[in-house]
């Protein structure tokens, strides 16, 4: 074997060589981009359930929590009031008007019912002769599937779902009859966050075993009165570009809420 053979071989191996090593870090790179996206996301959706589970805690306790305990407790046993709200006028002398608010108490819904699932209600969209359901109760709908028919005229209309859920009610429509704009025809549930969740592990951050959220509540004074706030947030961000001192609010670590304001947003939204 002459030299050239030996030099060929040598600089053929050492391209790959380095070839390879070049892929393994655009790999590692695109590898460790995916990682960051997965925990984020999976620390958005623990924050939006604690966000959600601390507003209706707040709603039947006039206070927030800071307690993981007492809001997984929450959960499990709460009960939340289902409220009705109506308003009474009565014309007074002088054209003045007197408004009396009317507050009942219908009845109560467990809290995790309420934290974890949506009512929708669906309504006639136009003024028309009933078809007939396409879909009966117990049965799982998504967004634009076709759940009931309606003419309008001399069309007849198909309108397509808004949202996605399990039919929990099918309202007394006869086909033939003649619907309003706006009229009740049926009522959706559906989960938004996952009901499997161990809630012994609320306040735990996903993806880093033995962290929790960072969690604070307080009061300040706003306009002279005295209001409750909130933040919860991620002490310690996989993402290398998400620091406290960063200006820019969605490039600082993933929270919800606010120390000052009258805030529960997130900075993801």
């Amino acid at each position: 074997m002459n030299l050239t053979k030996i030099l060929t071989g040598v600089l053929l191996a050492a391209s790959l060589f380095l070839a390879y090593l070049l892929y393994q870090s655009v790999q590692g790179t695109i590898d460790e981009r995916a990682k960051i996206e997965t925990t984020e996301e999976a620390i958005v959706e623990k924050l939006k359930l604690i966000r959600e589970a601390e507003i209706v805690f707040q709603s039947v306790n006039k206070r927030y929590t800071s307690n993981w305990d007492s809001l997984a407790n929450f959960i499990r046993n709460g009960q939340v009031p289902i409220i009705q709200r109506k308003e009474q006028i009565e014309q007074q002398s002088y054209g003045v008007e007197k408004v009396t608010v009317i507050i009942d108490t219908l009845g109560f819904i467990s809290a995790r019912d309420r934290i974890f699932k949506k009512t929708y209600f669906v309504n006639s969209p136009d003024i028309g002769t009933f078809l007939g359901f396409k879909v009966k109760v117990g049965d799982r709908v998504i967004k634009n599937q076709k759940t009931y028919s309606l003419r309008v005229g001399e069309k007849v209309n198909e309108p397509p779902m808004q949202e996605e859920g399990t039919v929990t009610k099918l309202e007394s429509v006869k086909v033939g009859s003649q619907l309003k704009k706006g009229q009740p025809l049926m009522t959706l549930t559906n989960y938004v966050f996952d009901p499997n969740i161990d809630l012994a592990t609320l306040g735990n951050v996903p993806g880093k075993p033995g962290l929790k959220f960072d969690i604070f509540v307080g009061v300040v004074e706003k306009g002279g009165l005295k209001v409750q706030v909130i933040e919860v947030k991620d002490p310690k961000p996989v993402n290398p570009i998400r620091k406290e001192s960063n200006e820019a609010k969605n490039r600082k670590p993933l929270h919800f809420g606010s120390r000052y304001d009258i805030s529960t947003s997130g900075n993801w939204e």
